[in-house]
């Protein structure tokens, strides 16, 4: 097989995706990524890195322009790393992660079974609930934005078309305060500075809104200046937090947290339930979205009033509450402390009485369960991106309940964990994708298995 060499130009029909939303065409027998690139379109492509395992390459001149192609609107498209399909038309979109997820579950998965449809959202721009900008120095002193894919340099923004215009605001007047103050930003190589992030967390159906600056260090004396600042530039939020992370690395939310001002809780509402979420508890990013992914949950769990529910990575309790409707019971575990008092103030405050949660992983969970005699019908699984250990798998399916939901965010781990219940004895009967992620390549999924 003739071999590419970096910097070769040639001619190349785009015949199909990666799971980033890259575009694929095949030259000289190999596989070739192009970001950007259409199925259906042609190019002229310039090779950038050639490894044993895969071909990267820019596309420099599109000589066939595909039907679904449309203008990004919006200037940083293609830098900052945070939109994957802004050059697509919405249908096409939907087509390109009905297919990541159906091509997963086939190629990884070795599954039979599709994903017949996937529930597309109303609005495409403004649908994210949370906002997570990254702040560093720069040329022009501290700013806010995004990292370069695949890298830790920033992309400074003024505005984010996924975030909310209160959360793009909130950005910006921290980084207002810090050029007034002269203080500068954190510096990862010294890890010296003040601001590493702006987290801003607004509800959906209330009038919350909860900013939470992640800082090496705290604001002393600037404190109360800082609150003052916020609060004129800001006056839609309802509590300011901040966060003193000293950790190296990425991790964003680490260490201690201090109300500066208000409620550090921001209370919202989904499927008609009440919910409390502190900082560092996970809720759906894209509430309308998360109701479409519940309801399609709830109804494949085809829970029975006289049904015990096991609910892992429960979070602040969103699931378990939802199916809580539904069945005799649900017991929700989730390994991070404040989420399970969040997931245990929520029932309370809904006055659902037919749930309790703990604070454990899987196998604990499912020991304390075994220990108590207790044998859930259905189990609900709702993993990060990463998936379930090998470990988690096997702690489910020694339960042995007759259904598990699995609720995806990553159609590759999806596939190939489902692929271990597989061998455990259980079989793929239904799947539902869902754009939780509008403008990314992101995709969600919800997927019933039985037991053989």
């Amino acid at each position: 097989m003739e071999e590419l060499r970096k910097n070769e130009i040639t001619e190349a029909e785009i015949t199909g995706w990666s799971s980033d939303g890259a575009g694929v065409c095949r030259v000289k027998g190999r596989a070739v990524f192009v970001p950007r690139a259409i199925p259906g379109e042609r190019w002229e492509i310039r090779i950038l890195k050639v490894t044993a395992s895969a071909i990267f390459a820019r596309g420099q001149r599109l000589l066939q322009a595909s039907p679904a192609r449309i203008t990004p609107d919006c200037p940083h498209f293609g830098k900052c790393g945070g939109c994957d399909t802004r050059h697509l038309s919405y249908e096409e979109e939907l087509r390109f992660k009905l297919g990541r997820v159906n091509d997963a579950l086939q190629r990884i998965g070795k599954q039979d079974v599709q994903a017949e449809e996937i529930l597309g959202s109303k609005e495409q721009d403004r649908t994210r609930n949370k906002a997570i900008f990254a702040v560093a120095n720069t040329q022009n002193g501290p700013a806010f934005g995004f990292y370069r894919e695949r890298s830790h340099e920033l992309i400074p923004v003024t505005d984010c078309r996924l975030q909310s215009e209160l959360s793009c605001r909130c950005a910006k007047a921290v980084v207002d305060f810090l050029k007034k103050e002269k203080l500068p930003a954190y510096d990862e190589t010294t890890g010296k500075g003040t601001v590493r992030h702006v987290f801003c967390r607004q509800a959906w159906q209330t009038a919350d809104a909860v900013l939470c600056i992640c800082s090496a260090a705290g604001f002393g004396s600037r404190t109360q200046a800082l609150v003052e600042h916020l609060r004129r530039e800001c006056p839609e939020l309802t509590g300011i937090v901040l966060n003193i992370n000293k950790t190296r690395g990425n991790t964003v939310l680490s260490g201690d947290f201090y109300t500066l001002w208000g409620d550090e809780i921001l209370h919202d509402r989904l499927c008609g339930l009440e919910f409390s979420i502190a900082p560092q508890a996970f809720f759906q990013i894209n509430p309308p979205q998360a109701e479409k992914l519940y309801e399609k949950a709830a109804e494949y769990a085809g829970a029975k009033k006289d049904d015990l529910v096991f609910d892992l990575y429960c979070g602040a309790g969103t699931i378990s509450l939802r199916m809580a409707k539904d069945a005799g019971k649900v017991i929700g575990a989730e390994i991070v402390p404040e989420a399970v008092e969040n997931a245990g103030e929520n029932a309370r405050r809904n006055g659902v009485e037919n749930a309790e949660f703990l604070c454990g992983d899987a196998g604990e969970a499912a020991k304390a369960l075994a220990e108590r005699g207790l044998r859930p019908r259905i189990v609900v699984v709702d993993p990060p991106r990463k998936g379930m250990s090998e470990e988690a798998v096997k702690s489910v399916a020694s339960m042995a309940p007759e259904r598990i939901v699995y609720v995806s965010c990553g159609p590759e781990t999806l596939a190939r964990d489902i692929l271990r219940f597989q061998d455990l004895g259980y079989a793929l009967q239904a799947a539902t994708a869902v754009d939780m992620f509008p403008r990314t390549s992101h995709v969600e999924t919800v997927c019933l298995l039985c037991k053989q």
